[in-house]
């Protein structure tokens, strides 16, 4: 049992083994700045763009045109994202006011509810003291001329 565990480790280990080297941090050596040619040379890698004149003509005007679509697509890109967030900032700002004009109808709405509520109330109050005032003229014998209140 304790074998099989070591060598299912060790073979994790020789697994793991070039992720773990690709994966480490680059060193870093003291007063050079990472990226710079001196940094790439300490590491083994060097840069060196050859003159003008050794260069492949064929090849500079496919970097060119390379270069002249990705710039291309890079400004259409751009311009797309700019007629999204406008179209974006008009939706916005149009929710924004629809949901403004339906809070001040429902607020409205509310202050009409409050309205009908009190004149409701208060029609209920003078129907219940009409209804009172008769009440009492009634046992009292007499003849009741009172009008009755007034509907709203």
């Amino acid at each position: 049992m304790i074998r099989q565990t070591l060598m299912a480790a060790a073979a994790l280990t020789l697994a793991a083994a070039p992720v773990l080297a690709q994966t480490a941090p680059p060193q870093q050596v003291s007063g050079v700045q990472p990226g710079s040619e001196e940094w790439l040379r300490l590491r083994g890698e060097m840069y060196n763009r050859a003159p003008d004149s050794e260069q492949d003509p064929a090849e500079v005007a496919a970097t060119a045109r390379l270069n002249a679509e990705i710039a291309a697509r890079n400004a259409a890109a751009a311009e797309a994202e700019t007629g999204a967030m406008a179209a974006f900032e008009d939706r916005n700002a149009a929710w924004r006011a629809e949901t403004a004009r339906l809070e001040t109808e429902r607020a409205q709405w509310e202050a009409n509810v409050a309205a009908a509520n009190a004149a409701q109330a208060q029609w209920e109050r003078e129907r219940a003291a009409w209804e009172a005032e008769m009440d009492a003229c009634r046992r009292s014998g007499r003849v009741c001329l009172t009008p009755p209140p007034p509907r709203y």
